[in-house]
């Protein structure tokens, strides 16, 4: 058995917490962010049991400014 650095990507929708993991594209939700996370790694883990990974790569990840018309 071997441990992978996975990525989570998290943001609130209303009064719950969705991480997403996108090297994989499991998503999972909880009422706090560590529930959120504890949550996403227990799909990710299960997800790759049944279809595993032949690499996983980390995605590259930036920021970007764009202008609203508020």
């Amino acid at each position: 058995m071997t441990t992978h650095t996975f990525t989570a990507i998290i943001h609130k929708e209303k009064d719950i917490y969705v991480a997403e993991c996108p090297e994989v594209g499991t998503v999972s939700q909880g009422y706090s962010i560590e529930e959120a996370v504890s949550n996403l790694k227990e799909a990710t883990e299960l997800y790759l049991e049944e279809f595993p990974l032949p690499e996983i790569t980390k995605p590259l990840m930036t920021t970007f400014e764009a202008r609203l018309n508020v």
